[in-house]
């Protein structure tokens, strides 16, 4: 499936007949990525206010209650804000790709397509991809700015925190290498996302009971792909030194 959609996206970027679909590619990106931003804003919130009630009872011991917004800033940006999103996009968005396409199979909708010479990668497939990359890379960006906002929320209003303090120690602490790396990284969440639900949409087989196995698996394997995807990545970037 990977390479087919290489394949496709390879040629409509090589050959002006061959075309993806700008309207199809829009209309996924508005429901994979823009009908997920509250969930993902709620989700990334509730951590945020999480991490800085845990962490600054323990730091306040020590009488350094403000680096809560280093070990915020950090976690955030590394890895918190792009996990945190790509697990509620799966759950939000890939189950419903791999119900969708199954729904299709199902249908004979797919043989249809083909009947009319249609490739279904290039139809169905390529545009749902394309568009959970490039949603999932905004939303990494938005979990950041909402987990880190919620922090210093909590940090001014329970514990006293002043936010130019706040700001302070994260500008401090967190570099530009911390953001890049997460934010790299959720794309290629996006696209784990995306092909895993579009893989197990089209073999689905059974009617609906296929339909509910694909969905299960969908995410299962996604949350199994992406957290052992973010293990590979933080592994590399230590050794390259970008941590």
């Amino acid at each position: 499936m990977l390479a087919e959609i290489v394949r496709w996206v390879y040629r409509a970027t090589t050959r002006k007949k061959v075309r993806l679909g700008r309207p199809a590619i829009m209309s996924q990106i508005v429901r994979i990525g823009v009908r997920s931003v509250l969930i993902v804003s709620l989700v990334s919130g509730c951590v945020g206010f999480i991490l800085v009630l845990q962490m600054t009872p323990p730091l306040d011991d020590f009488g350094r209650k403000d680096l809560v917004a280093n070990i915020v800033g950090v976690a955030v940006l590394r890895e918190l804000g792009p996990l945190i999103a790509a697990i509620v996009l799966t759950g939000f968005a890939g189950a419903a790709i791999a119900a969708e396409i199954g729904t299709m199979v199902v249908g004979e909708e797919i043989e249809a397509l083909e009947a009319q010479a249609l490739n279904p990668v290039r139809f169905l497939v390529v545009p749902r991809v394309i568009a959970a990359t490039i949603s999932m890379g905004c939303l990494a960006v938005l979990s950041n700015f909402v987990a880190i906002g919620a922090g210093l929320m909590v940090g001014l209003m329970q514990f006293d925190i002043p936010a130019e303090t706040f700001f302070d120690n994260l500008l401090q602490q967190a570099k530009a290498a911390d953001f890049l790396t997460g934010w790299a990284k959720s794309f290629v969440f996006g696209a784990i996302i995306g092909l895993i639900a579009c893989t197990n949409g089209i073999r689905v087989t059974g009617g609906a009971e296929g339909v509910g196995k694909a969905t299960t698996d969908t995410v299962v394997q996604s949350v199994v792909a992406i957290v052992i995807a973010d293990l590979i990545f933080t592994y590399l970037f230590v050794v390259w030194g970008l941590t």
